[in-house]
């Protein structure tokens, strides 16, 4: 689901990118939000909802923690600001979150996942990480099963409530 889109067809606040498949292959233990350094042009980008993380991931690089291959298009409005689509971004988090996270990857075998990037209510572009464990095929036919039965019970519990 995008976010509030003012006239120009730009997402103000809200979603601009989910990774879906994150929550599906992994079981997701912990979240937290992080913001995201980003230049001019891949905020405007960002904003019309372009943007693609379902195959990225995050990782420490020098004590910091890193998104690596999320991809986010050159902004076509801008002639002379060219950047890299997929290039490394870093995100913004406390110490005492960073070594949380880290110490839980390092202990638990866990990773950090990138669940969405969205907008905040001030405007500022922000990072949903989730801490998982990676699933098992079992665990994700237990998953789909579960997904269905939700659907169907709803389903019926709507159409018994009709009179006929």
């Amino acid at each position: 689901m995008a976010g509030k889109k003012t006239k120009s067809g730009m997402i103000s606040h809200g979603m601009a990118a989910q990774n879906r498949k994150g929550r599906f292959d992994y079981t997701i233990l912990e979240t937290t939000e992080a913001g995201i350094v980003l230049k001019g042009p891949e905020v405007k980008s960002l904003r019309l909802g372009r943007a693609t993380i379902t195959e990225a991931y995050a990782a420490e690089r020098d004590g910091e923690i890193w998104l690596f291959n999320s991809y986010i298009p050159e902004y076509q409005g801008g002639v002379l600001s060219r950047f890299e689509p997929r290039a490394p971004r870093k995100l913004l988090m406390h110490r005492k979150q960073i070594a949380h996270f880290l110490g839980a990857v390092s202990r638990a075998g866990a990773s950090l996942v990138p669940l969405d990037i969205h907008f905040n209510a001030r405007g500022m572009a922000k990072v949903t990480l989730g801490l998982g464990q990676g699933r098992r095929k079992e665990d994700k036919r237990h998953a789909i099963a579960e997904r269905d039965w939700k659907r169907d019970k709803a389903r019926l519990v709507r159409s018994s409530g009709k009179d006929y």
